[in-house]
Parts: C-alpha cells; structure tokens; sequence
C-alpha cells in the first residue's frame, strides 16, 4: 500500500470548466471553480487517507500556483503553493520517498480536441512530441514521476486524457468528469466528481505500484512547435537544440532530466 502521496493538482480538468475566465485569478468567474478544484483535490486527500496514507503533499500547479483555497483540505495534508522555479514544474516537491503519484484537474494536451482548453504547458505552442507521439503535461509528469521511480495511481481530468492514460498504466484508476466538444464541454455533476474522485483515491493506494510505473524510453527525441517563428529561433540556441524548420525546435537526449531541462528554458 502506497503511505506517502504525492498530489499535482490541475485546473483546467476540473468539472465544469468550459472557458479560461474560469481558470484565471481576478476573473469573475474563477472564484467558483476555484472552489470546485479545491473540492476535488479535498476528495482526493481524503480517500488517500481514508484507504491508509498517512502522508499526503499537495503541489497546486496551475498558473500562480495559488489556487487550491487550503482551509478545504484535510488537516493531515501538507500544500505547495507558488512556484519553486526548477526543472520539475508541476511535479516540484517530488522525490524518491513518495510511493505513488495521483493527478487531478488534468486536461488534454496541444492540438487534441477533448478539452476546450487544451494546451500543453502555455498557450504559445501548436503541440509538443515526444518520440513522434504528441505530449500533454500529463505525460511529461508522468515520466518525471517514473524517473524517480514512482508509480502513478490515479488520474482525475477529461474524458480524452483518461483514455489515453488507461492506454499507457492501463492498471491505474481515472475519473473523467467532463469532455469537449468544440469550444465547450460537458461535465458530471460537480457533486458526483468529488464522491467518485474520493471513492477511487481511497482504491488507489492500494494498488500495485510495480504495475503502474509510466514506461520510460531509453531514449528521447523532443519536438516543441511553437506558434511565433520567432520564439523557435531563440529556443533553438539552447545548447543540443536545432530548428527543423521555422516553428518547430528539435532537442534529444538519453536523459529525462535533460529534457525537463530543456523545457524549463524554452516551452
């Protein structure tokens, strides 16, 4: 049984969002869900507790990193806020010790069509590959998360993301709690996500880490497509990186870190 958690919590995933004004502090419609992400995060400590954590570390990982309200999570659980400015991003704070990963919030990646908010890191790039496959955050955490050698447990966000995971630790629990059609989305009732995320983190700790390990190539070849010409001209003086043509930066290495490296300076 997983005892120590790590949780990378997301917003653009959360049930009910359709539109940015709702992912951005001082927008008027961001308190609510703001709530709603605070409620899912809360559910998902809870059932990790409930199912014999004993340590939970929350890593609040959208935008300012200031937006799961604290006072809503259970006592136990301990919460980064604001960003440390390293190579790890959404994952920093993680280390060998934690026994397992849980996500919630997740969203799908730059270029696919299962979120109206779909992105991959900013909105400043048309997509990011990895090994020709295109990548969301979700997968760059995932295998930062396995190059410590932490399993993922559990995956909340949209429908399309879910599915995807379920393809690569198909032993892993997800709960998709709305999925996009065009510029919108549909959700689960916001009440029926928190149940059901509460419901699987307390399954999820309990599960095989040695099953849910993302898997780790031995090698990487990045693909980073960036909107303006310009911004791909100055990533592709970072050191090992080249242009493939007038948008699109191509960086390799047998190294994870080297490329969460590499992501840091120039996605």
């Amino acid at each position: 049984m997983a005892k120590k958690i790590f949780m990378s919590s997301d917003i653009e995933g959360t049930c009910g969002i359709a539109h940015w004004d709702e992912t951005e502090k001082g927008k008027v419609d961001y308190p609510a869900f703001s709530t709603q992400m605070s409620r899912e995060v809360a559910a998902a400590c809870q059932g990790a507790l409930d199912g014999g954590a004993v340590d939970v570390f929350v890593r609040d990982s959208h935008d300012s990193a200031r937006n799961i309200q604290p006072g809503m999570l259970p006592e136990e659980v301990k919460i980064f806020r604001g960003w440390g400015r390293d190579p790890y991003s959404m994952m920093s704070g993680i280390d060998e010790s934690f026994e397992g990963v849980i996500f919630t919030g997740y969203h799908s990646a730059a270029s696919w069509d299962g979120n109206p908010l779909s992105h991959t890191m900013n909105t400043q790039n048309n997509f990011v590959k990895v090994n020709g496959e295109v990548c969301s955050e979700l997968m760059m955490n995932s295998l930062t998360a396995s190059m410590f050698g932490v399993p993922v447990l559990m995956v909340t966000g949209d429908k399309m993301l879910c599915e995807w995971f379920s393809t690569k630790v198909p032993d892993a629990l997800t709960v998709p709690v709305s999925y996009g059609i065009g510029n919108g989305s549909v959700s689960i009732h916001p009440d029926k996500a928190v149940k059901q995320i509460q419901k699987a983190a307390k399954k999820a700790v309990h599960l095989d880490g040695k099953k849910c390990l993302f898997p780790m190539p031995e090698h990487f070849t990045v693909e980073v497509c960036y909107k303006l010409h310009h911004k791909a001209r100055s990533a592709s003086w970072y050191p090992g990186a080249h242009l493939e043509n007038s948008t699109t930066v191509v960086f390799e290495s047998d190294n994870w870190m080297d490329v969460l490296t590499f992501f840091h300076y120039c996605l």
